[in-house]
């Protein structure tokens, strides 16, 4: 279980959108929150690999020439 405090701002949004959609508001947080996740993994594998000496790169000019471009 997880509680959160929202800003007023927030609360009206989430209530309107609820209201709206006649969906529970625990299903926009979850949702909101499952998206920020994925794009959270996402960018700190981005960082790992952006700091691993082993990575291999090429150039645009060697990708071009590769795919014939």
């Amino acid at each position: 279980m997880l509680s959160v405090r929202l800003n007023e701002e927030m609360q009206s949004k989430l209530d309107g959108l609820s209201n709206a959609t006649k969906r529970p508001k625990s299903f926009f947080v979850k949702e909101a929150l499952e998206n920020y996740l994925d794009d959270m993994v996402d960018y700190y594998e981005v960082q790992s690999r952006s700091q691993d000496s082993s990575r291999n790169l090429i150039s645009v000019e060697e990708l071009e020439k590769a795919l014939n471009v």
